[in-house]
C-alpha cells in the first residue's frame, strides 16, 4: 500500500487537485517549469504514491520498497510536491525549487530521499527500470518497479530496446506507464512522429497491456493498477489517455503550456478553478 494510504476516491481526487495547486505555485514562484505534462500526470502519481506502492518515508531506502522512475523527468513539479507532502523531505523546501544550490532542480535528483535515479534524458528510464527489476528477480526480492514515460518519449529507440529486454527476461514485476496526452513540446505526437497503435506495438513486444480510456480518472487508474497480477512472466504496460494541462481550463490541450509560466492573473484563475474542484469533491 502507499505510504499515506488514501482508500477513499474522494480523498484521492481532492489530493490530486491540491497537488496541482502546489506544483503550479512552485512553477510560478520559480519562474520556470513544465506545467502541461506535470498536470496531466498528477492523477497517475497520486494513485501510485497514495494507494498502490509500498513505501515508507521514515525508511526511504528499505530494500523491499517498490521503486519508481519518472522517465519524463522534465515533469518533476508534481513529483516533488507529492514527495514533500508525504514527508520524504520538508514541505518548506518547495520554495527553493530551481534556486541556486537547491536540491530541487528542474529534473529529478537522487540527492533527494526516495529518488533512485537522475532522469531527464528521455528514453533512459525504462532501461534503468528493467535493470532494477532484473536485479530484484535475481536477488529474489518482492518489490515492483514502476516507470512513468511520456508519449513523445516513445520515439526514442532505447525505449524499445528496453521493452524487448524486459520481455525476454520475463520481468513480471515491472510496470511501464505512458502518460498519453497526445502533445509534446513541438506539437501533436502523431504529427511529430506517429505512434499508433501503441497498444499493438507493446503487445507485439511481449508486454501485457492495459489501456485506460480516461487516465485522469482515479477510479479507472486504480482498477488498472490493481489488475496487474503478481507473476505471469510478462512485463506490464498501462497506457493512460490523459489531457495535457489537466485541471486548468486555459491550459488543457494547449501545447504552449508544455513549458510556460503563468502570469499573476493566470495563477489566480488556476487557483480559483482548482479550489472549486476541491469544494466539489468535498
Amino acid at each position: 500500500m502507499g505510504c499515506e494510504t488514501l482508500s477513499d476516491l474522494k480523498q484521492l481526487r481532492e489530493k490530486a487537485a491540491q497537488i496541482r495547486m502546489d506544483l503550479l505555485e512552485m512553477i510560478y514562484r520559480a519562474g520556470g517549469g513544465h506545467a502541461g505534462g506535470s498536470l496531466s500526470s498528477v492523477d497517475i502519481l497520486v494513485a501510485l504514491y497514495y494507494s498502490v506502492m509500498k513505501l515508507d518515508p521514515k525508511h526511504p531506502d528499505r530494500t523491499d520498497r517498490d521503486r519508481f522512475i519518472l522517465s519524463k523527468g522534465h515533469s518533476v513539479e508534481g513529483y516533488y510536491a507529492i514527495l514533500s507532502d508525504l514527508g520524504f523531505f520538508p514541505r518548506e523546501e518547495r520554495t527553493s525549487y530551481r534556486k541556486f544550490r537547491s536540491g530541487l532542480i528542474g529534473h529529478p535528483s537522487n540527492h533527494l530521499p526516495s529518488i533512485d535515479v537522475n532522469t531527464g534524458s528521455l528514453g533512459h528510464g525504462l532501461s534503468i527500470g528493467a535493470g532494477m527489476a532484473l536485479a530484484g528477480k535475481m536477488d529474489q526480492k518482492d518489490y515492483h518497479v514502476y516507470v512513468l514515460m511520456g508519449d513523445g518519449e516513445q520515439a526514442e529507440g532505447s525505449v524499445w530496446e528496453a521493452a524487448m529486454a524486459a520481455s525476454h527476461y520475463q520481468l513480471d514485476h515491472l510496470t511501464g506507464i505512458i502518460d498519453r496526452n497526445g502533445l509534446q513540446i513541438s506539437g501533436d505526437t502523431e504529427q511529430v512522429m506517429a505512434l499508433e497503435s501503441l497498444k499493438d506495438k507493446w503487445t507485439s513486444f511481449g508486454w501485457e497491456v492495459v489501456e485506460v480510456s480516461d487516465g485522469n480518472n482515479m477510479e479507472e487508474l486504480l482498477t488498472a493498477f490493481r489488475r496487474i497480477p503478481s507473476g505471469g512472466h510478462r512485463p506490464h504496460l498501462v497506457i493512460a489517455n490523459t489531457i495535457k494541462g489537466k485541471g486548468v481550463s486555459f491550459m488543457e490541450n494547449q501545447p504552449q503550456w508544455h513549458h510556460k509560466v503563468p502570469t499573476e492573473n493566470e495563477m489566480g484563475q488556476a487557483k480559483k478553478e482548482l479550489e472549486a474542484q476541491i469544494r466539489e469533491v468535498r
